[in-house]
């Protein structure tokens, strides 16, 4: 399953209200570690559907929530768990990093 796109609009059905934890990707069309980090959240969206949704969030078209969870640096992921910020990632990682950072949540 592909990442999927969601904004200020659908945040809260999308992610609050998800029933597995969920990656947002907080991220802009001129960054380029977000651009290195697409592939990464791709092929990590494939792997782990099963047990985490994956949702990208563009910061330059959703200004709500990119200042509700205060993201200065991008890439950022934030990972929710029952529609609460539990976690947050800042920069590129390689996807071994990435599944370790979030073996928590995976496998939970």
């Amino acid at each position: 399953m592909k990442p999927i796109s969601v904004t200020d609009a659908t945040f809260e059905n999308e992610v609050y209200n998800s029933d597995k934890p969920v990656l947002v990707d907080f991220w802009a069309k001129w960054c380029g570690p977000c651009r290195m980090m697409a592939p990464v959240l791709e092929e990590f969206s494939e792997e782990y559907s099963d047990h985490i949704k994956v949702a990208k969030l563009d910061i330059d078209e959703n200004p709500l929530i990119t200042t509700q969870y205060r993201v200065m640096s991008i890439p950022t992921l934030g990972i929710f768990v029952n529609g609460k910020l539990v976690d947050k990632l800042v920069g590129f990682m390689p996807k071994e990093e990435l599944a370790n950072r979030l073996s928590k949540y995976i496998n939970a």
